[in-house]
């Protein structure tokens, strides 16, 4: 309980059964947000993006928690912080990047494949019986018929507007606005921070020793191995864990 900067690391993509699901940041949050030694929580991000869902969950519980306990989240940016990644850090009070860190990526997407043509080639007869007339939705050896494309863009385009708003809110009067930023560019870290999407630059160790003033740092991180989790309980730093790339299909932030 001796003053602290909690670290928790969002690593890896953000979908469900991934590393950096809210199923393993939440308990972390929670943790650092109730250790009264914790003066302010601070998020390591390198993630290329993942779940609108699971990033939703993790903006959400950051507000919550810190309407709750009065206390600062800074997110630092390594290499990436994209899209979903993004969506999670824009409930920080202040972004630091890197000014090679690539930031951004405000979008969303759906993809798949077509092989209808490669069908008709192979002279290969497609057999399929549903009951519901969109049971069919996006089945790769089907023609896409044009009102189930723009059912499909027209959830994307909300998704999209979710995520606009998130960080509208997140970012206030300090966002730049541009025909661009929503538009799914990334950007360097510095570019990040001319256009209002990040506020500065530095790193883990910067924002623990002149930010927070608080220079000795604990990981609060959730891990797999349930005797590294007994060890941040009882306030001990520990190392990276090993690194899953595991990734769900559906609708990504990327």
């Amino acid at each position: 309980s001796t003053p602290h900067t909690a670290g928790i690391a969002v690593e890896g993509s953000s979908a469900s059964g991934a590393e950096a699901r809210a199923e393993n940041v939440l308990p972390a949050l929670q943790q650092a947000f109730e250790d009264e030694g914790a003066q302010a929580i601070v998020l390591l991000i390198n993630s290329p993006g993942g779940s609108p869902v699971q990033a939703g969950i993790i903006n959400d519980e950051i507000h919550r928690l810190k309407a709750l306990h009065n206390k600062k989240v800074y997110a630092v940016v390594e290499e990436t912080c994209a899209s979903a990644a993004y969506y999670i850090a824009a409930a920080a009070d202040d972004i630091y990047v890197d000014k090679a860190s690539l930031v951004g990526s405000i979008g969303v997407l759906m993809d798949g494949f077509g092989f209808t043509g490669l069908m008709d080639k192979l002279g290969v007869e497609r057999r399929l019986m549903v009951a519901g007339q969109n049971k069919a939705l996006l089945d790769p050896f089907s023609p896409l018929d044009e009102s189930q494309k723009a059912y499909l863009q027209s959830m994307l385009n909300e998704i999209h507007e979710q995520f606009i708003a998130v960080v509208k809110k997140g970012r206030g009067q300090r966002l730049k606005e541009n025909t661009d930023t929503f538009s799914g560019l990334v950007w360097s870290g510095q570019q990040a921070v001319n256009l209002g999407l990040a506020d500065g630059l530095g790193n883990l160790d910067h924002v623990a020793r002149e930010v927070v003033k608080a220079e000795e740092i604990v990981d609060y991180t959730q891990r797999e191995n349930l005797g590294l989790r007994l060890a941040r309980r009882f306030g001990a730093s520990v190392g990276e864990g090993v690194f899953k790339a595991a990734q769900s299909a559906g609708i990504q932030l990327r």
